[in-house]
């Protein structure tokens, strides 16, 4: 089934669950993971600025490969840097390098307005795509 695992992270709260589900799917089918996280920056008022530090960024990767790995899942990483309208891009050719049969990414739930003028990472990803893409959603709190 499933031979290569592209999974990007994000700092969000989806994260944990994305690399769980992942890490579960490789264990499954005895799949690589490949982990990316992309450090973004924007562009406002002609300066480029950085949303998130690069020791931020090694840190969230690290973690995230050892979560990987404590569930026995054989997993490497890769941190880069792009601009948040580059990031499905960056994803894919990521995942294309890597020769993914999956890409596992998390959706961040906007208002459709919102995403009418800054489209969600994860739509672009999964309508551009030419794997397949498992959308992972947060983990919804237990009452």
């Amino acid at each position: 089934m499933y031979e290569r695992i592209l999974v990007a992270i994000d700092p969000s709260e989806a994260r944990p669950t994305a690399l769980s589900t992942a890490g579960e799917m490789a264990k499954l089918t005895g799949a690589r993971v490949h982990v990316l996280h992309v450090v973004a920056a924007t562009v406002a008022a002609g300066a480029v600025m950085v949303l998130e530090e690069d020791d931020e960024g090694k840190t969230l990767l690290e973690e995230s490969l050892a979560a990987l790995r404590d569930l026995g899942v054989q997993a490497d990483g890769q941190l880069v840097h792009g601009l948040i309208p580059e990031v499905p891009a960056i994803i894919s050719a990521a995942a294309e390098d890597f020769k993914a049969d999956l890409i596992v990414v998390t959706p961040h739930h906007r208002s459709s307005v919102a995403a009418f003028f800054t489209p969600r990472v994860s739509d672009a990803v999964a309508h551009n795509s030419r794997v397949a893409v498992l959308l992972v959603p947060e983990e919804s709190a237990k009452p």
